[in-house]
């Protein structure tokens, strides 16, 4: 019974105890259930930190290792409160990969500490329990300390088989309602690998419902370290039921390529995109053929803009127009720059980092800019805020854009100041005025990106009360009502663009699409369900609008699953553009190929069908229907590997090797 009285031991049992206490109490307060196999995984990582820290500790002299391991707790606990903050406000875990962001990001904390839960304050219980323990242990040990050493041994013991039925009773309960749950639930329709998952924190959520919250802060910050090549990316599924189609492409050059090649990691990447399927032309194809487009990424927009009464402008394009009504934003981590990545780029961005920020020097020749540039047109890029965010001047450029604007370029009034932005109104104004000086007589193509409904909600701003009369007499709260003001600024620049572009005679002429990039995650869920007219669990709040409009076009509602994923593609189909469909994770929604399926940053996903939720491996249909297991893990696979892919092809900058690769051969074959 020695080991029970020596400072080694209690040192590590005091910290294995009050850290397995916080990873339960995190699951429960994250409505996620770690008791299963992942409770195992979660025991066994927080031995070995408590085993080694312990240890260590202990080498301390006196009372200096309690403190220590009782701040380590503390610790421990105030990073679990600050996750579980984000993923209320934010919805996504936040990783030392977004660290471009938090200097950016510190103007939200007033926001942030608004927006925390009380109830996320019981993550603190595990900490206080300590404190009492330890405070009792001490006054056992003033009282009578040759009876408490004597008994030592039994207080530690009876404080384990209190944890242990503590555990037992709850597992048991979870286990029980799960019996009583008549939907799917197996872990092997998860498509990642477990070491992949573990050494790479690639998807945040599935890792903290593998590993823990605790295990993930730890190897976060390590997971800058790890090499790809370290990896096993070998096991990517290749398509190879291709058909024949109208497009067609000579691929001579690369297959000599991917024989000449001896990187492992380009030659999977080269062999994956060239077995692709190429999806077929349509009825569909070349329907806006040398015509203008004007895209529009509209910042913090949801369906709450479909309303006449408030929003006029937009509701007449999404009414006039083509409106996708099941078009969801399935960000991650620095939503509106990797959303606006990934509808140039039809990639998806890398999960758990600022993917445009880390990345910024790629190259794309498959982006939506150099697309067009290949086709004759001048493009151009446009953001009414500075690069405190997102470095756009070098982003944009790089993906083909031939001139960036931003908000100092535009030469519009603006302000640093949290909450008193740009107004969008003044940025459409100046962008009509800039394309008047560069000629609309010549094709072009515009990406803008706004910035008015942007948060703050909760506090004063001049766009935020610009439009409170608006909505004199509803019960709706300020938050809500502020965010329609700012909506009615963003309606209000889209009718100043609509009426210049008339003014013009430029409109016939003219595709204008409209996006959302997320909802406003600046409000609650709560909060938002008071003028939403639907349930928002299941990743409904991140339902956003996409409207595709020009004057000659019958007015249709298409309830297509989709995302901004698959923008460039659609848009390269429907302006008859030269592109290789293989080269892309989006697909064109048109094609008799598209899965109509979107996917979420976590590996969820949904259909018409049903909901998977990566995070539980279960899912819920909306039909009398049922998909064989075998059909959810090709789903799964399919889209893990979409998502694979495209996180190795933009660490390797794989599609600016691609092109000089391939432009070089051919060079080579000529001569």
């Amino acid at each position: 019974m020695r080991i029970l009285k020596s400072k080694t031991f209690q040192s590590y049992l005091m910290l294995l105890v009050f850290l397995l206490l916080i990873e339960i109490t995190f699951s429960l307060l994250n409505h996620t259930n770690i008791f299963n196999k992942s409770f195992i995984n979660i025991v066994l990582l927080l031995n070995i930190f408590s085993i080694f820290i312990g240890y260590l500790t202990s080498l301390c002299k006196g009372k200096i290792t309690f403190i220590i391991n009782a701040s380590l707790i503390l610790i421990a606990s105030i990073y679990a409160w600050i996750q579980l903050g984000f993923i209320n406000y934010l919805g996504v875990f936040i990783s030392s990969n977004t660290s471009s962001q938090f200097g950016a990001v510190s103007e939200y904390i007033g926001e942030f500490l608004k927006s925390l839960l009380p109830i996320n304050y019981l993550i603190f219980i595990p900490f206080v329990l300590l404190i009492i323990s330890l405070i009792i242990i001490n006054n056992l040990k003033k009282k009578d300390p040759n009876r408490f050493s004597l008994k030592r041994k039994y207080t530690y013991q009876n404080i384990i088989i209190i944890i242990i039925c503590l555990i037992g009773i709850i597992t048991s309960s979870f286990t029980f309602n799960s019996l009583l749950d008549d939907e799917i639930s197996d872990d092997s329709y998860q498509a990642i690998s477990s070491k992949n998952l573990f050494l790479t924190t690639s998807n945040p959520s599935l890792y903290v419902k593998e590993y823990g919250i605790l295990s993930y802060a730890f190897l976060d910050l390590n997971s800058k370290n790890i090499k790809i090549e370290d990896i096993n990316f070998t096991n990517l599924a290749f398509n190879n039921e291709l058909k024949e189609t109208e497009r067609s492409f000579d691929d001579t050059a690369w297959k000599t390529l991917i024989e000449e090649e001896t990187n492992k990691v380009y030659n999977n990447l080269n062999n994956y995109y060239i077995n692709n399927s190429i999806t077929d032309k349509n009825e569909y194809t070349s329907l806006f053929e040398d015509k203008n487009l004007i895209v529009i990424m509209m910042e913090s927009v949801n369906d709450i803009i479909l309303n006449e009464e408030y929003f006029p402008n937009f509701y007449k394009l999404a009414t006039s127009g083509w409106y996708f009504e099941n078009n969801y934003s399935p960000r991650n981590s620095c939503a509106t720059g990797n959303n606006e990545f990934s509808a140039m780029t039809g990639l998806y961005s890398i999960y758990n980092n600022c993917t445009s920020n880390t990345y910024l020097n790629n190259k794309y020749f498959t982006s939506i800019f150099n697309l067009f540039n290949n086709k004759g047109y001048y493009t151009n890029s446009m953001h009414d805020y500075t690069q405190g965010y997102y470095y756009r001047a070098t982003i944009h450029p790089n993906m083909g854009s031939q001139e960036y604007y931003g908000v100092e370029k535009l030469g519009i009034e603006y302000s640093r100041e949290y909450g008193k932005w740009a107004s969008d109104e003044d940025f459409f104004t100046k962008y009509l005025e800039i394309m008047d000086e560069k000629g609309f007589d010549k094709p072009f193509m515009s990406f803008l990106t706004t910035v008015s409904s942007h948060q703050p909600y909760s506090i004063s701003s001049p766009y935020g009360d610009m439009y409170l009369d608006m909505t004199n007499g509803t019960k709706y709260s300020m938050e809500i009502r502020r965010y329609l003001s700012k909506l009615k600024v963003v309606d209000n620049a889209i009718g100043i663009l609509i009426n210049g572009l008339e003014e013009r005679n430029i409109l016939d002429n003219t595709v204008i699409v409209l996006f959302g990039d997320h909802y406003p995650y600046g409000i609650s869920l709560n909060t938002l369900g008071e003028i939403m007219d639907r349930s928002l669990d299941n990743y409904e709040n991140e339902k956003v609008p996409l409207v595709i409009y020009n004057p000659s076009l019958e007015n249709k509602t298409y309830n297509t699953y989709t995302s901004y994923l698959n923008l460039t593609p659609t848009l390269a189909n429907l302006f008859n553009l030269d592109f290789d469909p293989r080269l892309y994770a989006g697909v064109d929604i048109f094609s008799e190929d598209y899965d109509n399926i979107v996917a979420f940053a976590d590996s969820s996903w949904k259909n018409d069908k049903a909901f998977y939720n990566a995070m539980t491996g279960k899912i819920n249909y909306y039909e009398d229907f049922e998909y064989t297991p075998e059909e959810l893990k090709k789903i799964n696979n399919k889209i893990y590997n979409k998502m694979n892919t495209s996180s190795i092809a933009i660490r390797y900058n794989y599609f600016d090797y691609l092109d000089k690769k391939l432009s070089s051969i051919k060079e080579r074959e000529e001569y």
